[in-house]
């Protein structure tokens, strides 16, 4: 036996034409190959099979089950939880499958089970056209879009799973499944929002958009200015159009040109707002939220890619998200979130976030498993800090956020915002009649429950 409790001939067996690199503990590539982007997650797997192509997908998965191996599914690796990896199994790594491929004319795009969003958009740039992403361009594209996928460009084309067309998975038992529409539909209708419940994602196909270039505009306050600017910003989005989007957000002010020299490292207000589109439509859009009369920031034109990369965080930083959405935002509920924003960790990294909803988020894909797409508003505390003493601050200061906010909540949750929380909080991310309908699907296509590193839905 190896030091992995996984003998050398059958590693040898696994390695047999096998395209991609498989790592061991012993093998120099180890400790960067197992590090996720939350590095409070240390897990040690016994075989990392850095696949590069669905044979290898195929190859891992088999080989995991032979030998009784906890598969665990890594795409970005940026999920908080840490489900992409797993303690003394197998990591199916599918990030050297990250090639994208964009077909201009039936404006849609192919998209590696292993790229992130800064693959998809760089490749969808070049032609004009984008889709909903995430809004950092380091995240993994499958699990993002398989948990529903929440993005900037939501309230004008809908969540990223609303614009799937296709994904091609390998399921428990080895079986490569394309599922769209016309072919596994009942699985098809599972992966908008299910997550990585069905099997691993080796390909997803996405409905594209023209948009050349967006319109960005990040204006800055000090914390005492937060409860009048937050209760403008709502009232503004309530009639805003579509093309809108952004975030109220608490901050650590960072030491760029745009802030200014007072706000730099301390706690400070922004407002992050978006317009897909540039223009005139674009600044009479943005105009009211101009006229607040800002401390910092500005307005800019530029590519879709680059905007998608303006919030991004280092790997590194120790991480604990959650969220809580709300059916309303009443005077006091945004003064709770506010008031809230004096416990953060600062300076850090971490983010304190109100974001909209509405316009294509409420109205498309409807029947898909996502009931938290109606809620107007939700908080969002991203805790991201380096120092483990700071642990209990942070994550008290994120539970104690949704308490907050709690009288306002409307039960359901964004499970791809939220780590470990519980079958309850699964539920709540799915609904219970749609959580029905999904164990019907996983008893299907995964009826021994083997991919249940994610927000598990156990077999019907």
């Amino acid at each position: 036996m190896t030091s992995t409790g996984v003998s050398g001939a059958a590693l040898a067996e696994l390695g047999t034409g096998f395209t991609g690199e498989v790592i061991v503990p012993d093998g120099s590539a180890y400790d960067e190959a197992r590090t996720l982007f939350n590095a409070m997650i240390d897990r040690r797997p016994a075989v990392i099979a850095q696949c590069a192509s669905t044979g290898d997908v195929v190859r891992a998965i088999g080989f995991a089950r032979s030998a009784g191996l906890e598969i665990a599914v890594r795409g970005g690796g940026h999920g908080v939880a840490g489900a992409a990896a797993t303690d003394g199994g197998l990591v199916v790594d599918l990030r050297r499958m990250n090639a994208v491929t964009v077909d201009p004319g039936a404006r849609t795009a192919r998209a590696g089970g292993g790229a992130t969003m800064s693959h998809l958009d760089r490749a969808t740039e070049a032609f004009g056209l984008a889709t909903t992403g995430g809004r950092v361009s380091t995240t993994g594209v499958g699990g993002f879009t398989l948990g529903g996928g929440s993005g900037w460009l939501e309230r004008k084309y809908g969540l990223a799973c609303d614009n799937l067309v296709e994904v091609e998975l390998v399921t428990a038992d080895g079986e490569r499944i394309r599922a769209s529409e016309d072919e596994h539909p009942e699985l098809f209708w599972a992966l908008h929002g299910g997550g990585g419940n069905f099997g691993a994602a080796t390909s997803l196909t996405f409905r594209l958009y023209p948009l050349p270039a967006v319109t960005v505009g990040i204006l800055l306050w000090p914390p005492e200015a937060g409860p009048d600017v937050v209760r403008a910003y709502r009232d503004f989005m309530v009639t805003a159009p579509g093309e809108v989007g952004g975030a109220a957000i608490y901050l650590t002010a960072p030491p760029e040109d745009f802030v200014p020299e007072p706000l730099v490292g301390r706690l400070a207000l922004a407002l992050v707002l978006t317009y897909a589109g540039t223009g005139p439509e674009a600044d009479a859009a943005i105009a009211p939220m101009l006229a607040l009369g800002h401390t910092g920031g500005g307005v800019l034109e530029m590519p879709y890619a680059d905007l998608q990369c303006m919030l991004d965080d280092p790997p590194g930083f120790r991480n604990y998200w959650s969220a809580e959405y709300l059916a309303s935002l009443p005077d006091e509920a945004v003064d709770a979130f506010c008031d809230r924003a004096a416990d953060m960790v600062v300076p850090s990294a971490s983010q304190h976030i109100l974001l909209p909803q509405g316009g294509a988020v409420a109205n498309t894909g409807t029947h898909y498993p996502i009931p938290w797409r109606t809620a107007p508003w939700v908080v969002h505390p991203l805790g991201l800090w380096e120092a483990t003493a700071d642990d209990e601050r942070a994550i008290s200061w994120a539970r104690d956020l949704r308490t907050d906010m709690r009288p306002w909540s409307a039960g359901a949750v964004y499970l791809n915002f939220i780590g470990d929380e519980g079958p309850d909080r699964v539920m709540a991310g799915l609904g219970a009649g749609n959580y029905r309908r999904l164990a019907a699907v996983k008893a299907r296509y995964d009826p021994a429950n083997v991919f249940h590193l994610n927000h598990n839905i156990r077999p019907g």
